[in-house]
């Protein structure tokens, strides 16, 4: 694995910052080759120093994950094709599960994949600096730090203290993803327009994260709502 190939890390945290996580939380050094992501530290996962299983095209199926070129892949779709003559083959779509790019590969009958070192886990959002988001297994109280291109849109609903689940590759987190619902406060919207009682009119508001959304004209800035995080959508209001 190549330095700074993969953008989530071990985190280094200073003793100022040691105040708002567990105190049990594992530290790492800025030097160590796990926060660096040393190439020597990443030849321990490679296979010349661990078995890596793998998958036959008997095993192929969808929610698979697997290693192309030593990244991660989710197989999404995978299509049993038993032509009149000649060999059968195995027509598979897989997603990048750092870019999200997808790859439509076609496998012959007896080919096999590697099988991805992918690990979730439980994660409590402990603070945001920049555009640096720092994270604590809920286990093992190790630290992550995650850039925002790792933690992509699910910085619009992330409060601290809440639970996330994070994916790991290789012991290096590549995503993360917020509860299914949450509830956030509405920082500022424009007062709703008297006498305008239609339910369909709706404006945008600014929520405690910073991120946009579109609510209902009668939702008010301090409210709190709930949010459906897979949508974007705002659900209803909730009292506190």
């Amino acid at each position: 694995m190549e330095q700074g190939r993969y953008p989530g890390r071990r985190a280094t945290v200073t003793v100022e910052q040691t105040i708002v996580s567990h105190p049990h939380c594992r530290k790492k050094r800025l030097g160590s080759p796990a926060a660096r992501g040393n190439p020597n530290h990443a030849a321990f996962f490679s296979r010349g120093r661990r078995n890596v299983p793998s998958y036959n095209t008997s095993d192929f199926r969808k929610g698979l994950k697997v290693q192309i070129d030593g990244d991660p892949y989710l197989m999404i779709e995978c299509n049993f094709v038993k032509p009149g003559k000649g060999q059968a083959l195995y027509k598979c779509k897989l997603r990048h599960l750092i870019r999200n790019t997808v790859l439509d590969r076609t496998y012959k009958s007896g080919d096999s994949l590697d099988a991805a070192d992918i690990t979730e886990i439980q994660a409590q959002f402990l603070y945001r600096q920049g555009d640096t988001f720092f994270f604590m297994d809920n286990e093992s109280y190790e630290q992550y730090e995650l850039g925002m291109d790792t933690v992509d849109d699910a910085w619009k609903y992330l409060k601290e203290g809440m639970n996330c689940s994070m994916l790991l590759f290789n012991n290096n987190p590549i995503g993360i993803t917020p509860p299914n619902h949450v509830v956030l406060r509405i920082e500022y919207c424009e007062p709703a327009v008297r006498g305008n009682t239609a339910t369909n009119v709706t404006k945008p508001a600014k929520l405690e994260t910073g991120a946009e959304l579109i609510v209902p004209n009668f939702v008010e800035s301090g409210e709190m709502i709930k949010i459906d995080t897979r949508t974007g959508e705002y659900i209803e209001r909730v009292k506190e």
